[in-house]
């Protein structure tokens, strides 16, 4: 095949001229095509982003039962946008506290490496509740059920199990006292909660006081007499997420 080489004439026109050899040629270059969708995935990331902040703010003032549709408004996004990036209010209150719940199982596992049971219990217990007074939506979270996230519940399972173990080796220690129950935990969780103030200090310095007359309370020789019976409450059973 003949191929079309160019040669410069006077004045600087271009002149083509056959090759008929075709020896020497270069195969023309080929420009690839922009790549589609490009810059719509930098707007989802984006939008993900701006929705996932304004999720958790929002968690955090208000708790997790805040309407979908003012978390849209609050990340300057549609609803459409929202609930295209999270379908249910269940996989966006998941996503918002996977790392929470991952800081959970990280404290617990800590714990569980500590040769002492009393300091590992107390210590568990204290910085759960000290993440819970610094944010109201996590309480909600951890107290909730998301049958349909990704590895959250799971997560939460394999906290409370850790949990267990934490509990039988404080009471073998005998600084634990024998009545007490994993569910003792959801109620020091619940009454930590209901802690409101008009500043984040203090709501953070008052937990710290309310959970160490807790603690002191579990103690063995903190406390005298049998306990009511245990409530049937657990962690996934206490509150549901309202309708979006």
């Amino acid at each position: 095949m003949a191929e079309r080489t160019s040669r410069m004439e006077p004045g600087g026109a271009a002149r083509v001229a056959e090759n008929p050899s075709g020896a020497g040629a270069e195969p023309p270059a080929v420009r690839e095509p922009p790549i589609a969708g490009r810059g719509l995935r930098s707007d989802a990331r984006h939008n993900r982003r701006r929705i996932m902040e304004a999720a958790r703010a929002a968690f955090a003032e208000r708790g997790i039962d805040v309407p979908m549709v003012a978390i849209a408004r609050r990340a300057g996004v549609g609803p459409a946008t929202l609930y295209r990036r999270f379908p249910t209010r269940e996989t966006l209150v998941a996503e918002v506290f996977a790392d929470e719940m991952a800081e959970c199982a990280g404290l617990v596992a800590e714990a569980l490496a500590d040769p002492d049971p009393w300091r590992a219990f107390c210590t568990v217990l204290t910085e759960v509740c000290a993440m819970q007074a610094a944010d109201k939506g996590f309480t909600e979270a951890f107290l909730a059920a998301f049958p349909d996230s990704d590895g959250f519940d799971e997560r939460r399972v394999h906290v409370e199990h850790g949990l267990d173990e934490l509990i039988r080796r404080a009471k073998e220690s005998g600084r634990l006292r024998a009545d007490f129950a994993r569910e003792d935990i959801v109620l020091v969780l619940l009454a930590n909660g209901g802690i409101v103030t008009s500043d984040p200090e203090t709501t953070r310095a008052a937990s710290r006081r309310l959970v160490a007359h807790m603690l002191r309370s579990f103690e063995s020789a903190g406390g005298s007499g049998e306990l009511p019976p245990v409530p049937p409450i657990g962690l996934g059973q206490l509150y549901r997420l309202p309708g979006d």
